[in-house]
């Protein structure tokens, strides 16, 4: 079995409160959209933050799904098979017909999974315990793999399916891992990333009371990554899906290439639940590791990061050190930028929300911006692309994740 195959990037799916196809998310993007507005779907005067990244405008039957399947699964399951069906169709690929279905896997993951589903049926049980209402299908809507498992039955996918779990860092976990398995022969593509929806009463009540959320009234100004005014992230919903592929299949088929995944770096701080690592040794190595295995040359490379930019005091200040340790003087060249300004924190997708961002940036030779940075932390002093897409000749893209448990990821692609 070859041991160290090249893998390609050849499909995008995206459901996110700046758009749900990955040209508007792309567009939305690179003009400084911000998706983070009041919440609607539900009654917030008893709450203490009342705004969110919400999907709007959606509809899943416009995604190959039925009445039945809809009414029985989790916005989560609901949201990753949208984008799961937008990426399969962008790259062509169909088990029995182009790629075997044993050799087609599925690595789709959720930090949570059917929150609102667990909501809802805990309610009925609270009010009668005898427990005669809690429907037959709550088990298998709420389970986090389910999203993975329902979109590997769609799309024939009898490969590994493997539903990975570490908070913030779900999705980059997840196409490090698919990665991997492509790479060492064990998938020849894979369906990989996550989805969330957090966005419910209970979610922003328990983050809120963690002191995560930001308390910001103005839903236009209140994912402040590297804002010297952040108050905490922005809860936000959806999903994102890449199709990795290894190159001489995608080759042989006539597929387009988005770019190669070239890197993946995987560490754990091993220092808090929810804080990240102060000197941000950990988190340097994983991305020196995503940098090593890309084989990064500074005298060579033009890179472009997608940060993880929460907006949180400690986060973003951990980050641009780890920026500093990994990169060393070059830290003060790389083009950065946090693109949850705009589409907020999504949990368990935003690591894939944000690869995908990465991907097409290398493509288009274009930085999205970080906006509303109009007073930078001194704390946090790299270009961080302020308010405004810039246009840049980048051939190196990192997206790097760092979730609640100390999880840490780093991905790494390079233009085609």
């Amino acid at each position: 079995m070859e041991r160290n195959r090249r893998v390609a990037v050849t499909g995008i799916g995206v459901i996110s409160c700046i758009g749900n196809d990955t040209r508007t998310f792309w567009n939305s993007l690179i003009n400084g959209v911000c998706g983070i507005d009041y919440i609607t779907e539900f009654p917030t005067e008893d709450l203490a933050v009342k705004i969110g990244g919400m999907v709007r405008n959606f509809n899943p039957e416009e995604y190959g799904m039925d009445k039945p399947f809809i009414r029985k699964q989790d916005p989560f399951t609901i949201f990753a098979m949208a984008s799961a069906w937008q990426a399969m169709n962008d790259s062509g690929l169909a088990a029995g017909e182009n790629i075997s279905p044993s050799r087609l896997a599925t690595y789709v993951g959720s930090g949570i999974g059917g929150f609102q589903t667990i909501q809802r049926e805990i309610e009925k049980f609270i009010e009668d315990p005898s427990g005669k209402w809690i429907s037959p299908n709550f088990v298998p809507t709420m389970i986090s793999d389910m999203a993975g498992g329902q979109i590997a039955i769609k799309f024939k996918a009898q490969g590994s399916c493997i539903d990975i779990v570490t908070a913030c860092a779900t999705s980059t976990h997840s196409l490090g891992e698919a990665f991997r398995a492509i790479k060492h022969g064990y998938a020849d593509a894979v369906i990989a990333g996550g989805s969330d929806h957090c966005t419910i009463p209970i979610g922003i009540a328990g983050f809120a009371n963690a002191k995560a959320l930001s308390r910001s009234e103005n839903p236009k100004y209140a994912s402040l990554p590297f804002n010297a005014n952040r108050s905490g992230f922005v809860m936000a919903d959806g999903s994102a899906i890449l199709i990795l592929e290894e190159y001489g299949h995608a080759l042989q088929r006539g597929a387009h290439i988005y770019a190669e995944m070239v890197g993946y770096g995987s560490t754990c701080d091993a220092y808090h639940a929810t804080a990240p690592r102060p000197d941000a040794t950990t988190q340097a190595e994983c991305i020196r590791l995503a940098l090593d295995e890309a084989g990064f040359d500074p005298s060579k490379d033009c890179v472009y990061v997608n940060a993880h930019g929460t907006g949180t005091a400690l986060n973003d200040v951990a980050e641009t050190k780890a920026y500093k340790l990994a990169f060393g003087d070059f830290a003060r060249s790389i083009h950065i930028s946090s693109t949850k300004s705009m589409h907020g924190h999504m949990f368990g997708a935003t690591g894939a929300v944000e690869a995908a961002a990465t991907v097409l940036a290398l493509q288009e030779g274009i930085i999205p911006p970080t906006i509303n940075l109009d007073t930078p932390d001194p704390e946090c002093d790299l270009d961080y692309t302020p308010n405004k897409a810039v246009k840049a000749e980048i051939n190196l893209g990192l997206s790097d994740s760092f979730g609640f448990g100390g999880h840490n990821a780093c991905v790494a692609f390079r233009k085609v």
